[in-house]
């Protein structure tokens, strides 16, 4: 019963595929370019392509799959899995899909989609919907290890985020155990932090203090136009407004699912610490 795992390049997927393999399982790293990945000894790779009928190909032998979330080629993907006899597939969804108006939502809608096609394929899918990550804070490495403050138009708001090895350690006992199997969970860590906490949290782990300016909401859109699109910039100004009054209450975390406490912002900040330091 081979596994497969889609997205083993990224942080999440990676750790999926090396737990599993640690467990002696067999299990296949898929990728639209598999020369570009890295694997362990004796794990086995496959291109994925975007015809059914290749597609059903790549998957013999699969029973299980850890899918990210594709949304141009759910439908395709969903229907070359079912034709392969896929049992069961945890999907890495998103928490934008709980909102009432998910499917106003790009970011909602999305994911929304590739849920959808896997139930209309009536596979057998635990999803996995986390919020924000602990690692979106990479996003100061630049500011940080120059010593430039952090400029943000909510320093205060207060967002439940999660380590992505939580995530990782849950897909993990969705694929090996049955108590998962079928579920649909919100996944957060252990306690709403804010901003000001989590860049407090790096500068303990690098010894040295980071400023912090308060900037407009105006300001910070203008920054974060220049890299994201304008529906990601509005739908996490707006969390962070609502978050700065009314702090994120945590959902499921490795604490419920699996009796395993959560890990904290404050150990992953000290996990990628030297990833901060001055350059």
């Amino acid at each position: 019963m081979t596994i497969l795992v889609t997205g083993a390049r990224g942080q999440i997927g990676r750790a999926v595929l090396t737990s599993l393999h640690a467990r002696g399982l067999p299990v296949r790293a898929a990728s639209k370019d598999p020369s570009a990945l890295d694997l362990p000894a004796g794990v086995d790779s496959a291109a994925l392509p975007d015809d059914l009928e290749s597609l059903t190909a790549a998957l013999k032998d699969v029973r299980q799959v850890f899918l990210y979330a594709d949304p141009a080629a759910a439908d395709t993907f969903a229907r070359a899995a079912a034709a392969a006899g896929v049992e069961h597939v945890v999907l890495l969804s998103s928490s934008a899909v709980s909102d009432p108006n998910a499917a106003d939502n790009p970011i909602g809608a999305n994911h929304l989609a590739v849920e959808n096609a896997l139930d209309a394929a009536d596979l057998a899918t635990t999803v996995l919907r986390p919020g924000g990550f602990d690692s979106n804070a990479f996003g100061w490495i630049a500011a940080i290890s120059s010593g430039a403050p952090i400029e943000h138009a909510y320093p205060d708001a207060a967002l439940a985020m999660i380590h992505p090895l939580d995530i990782a350690d849950i897909a993990v006992a969705a694929l090996t155990g049955s108590e998962l199997r079928g579920r649909t969970v919100t996944l957060t860590g252990p306690e709403a932090i804010s901003f000001r906490a989590q860049i407090g949290h790096l500068a303990a782990a690098l010894g040295r203090d980071i400023p912090i300016t308060t900037i407009t909401p105006a300001e910070a859109e203008a920054q974060m136009s220049r890299t994201m699109p304008p529906y990601i910039v509005s739908a996490l100004l707006n969390i962070w407004a609502i978050t700065t009054d009314t702090p994120e209450a945590p959902a499921d975390t490795t604490e419920t699912l699996l009796g395993i406490p959560a890990r904290t912002f404050e150990q992953w900040a000290r996990e990628n610490a030297p990833a901060f330091a001055a350059s």
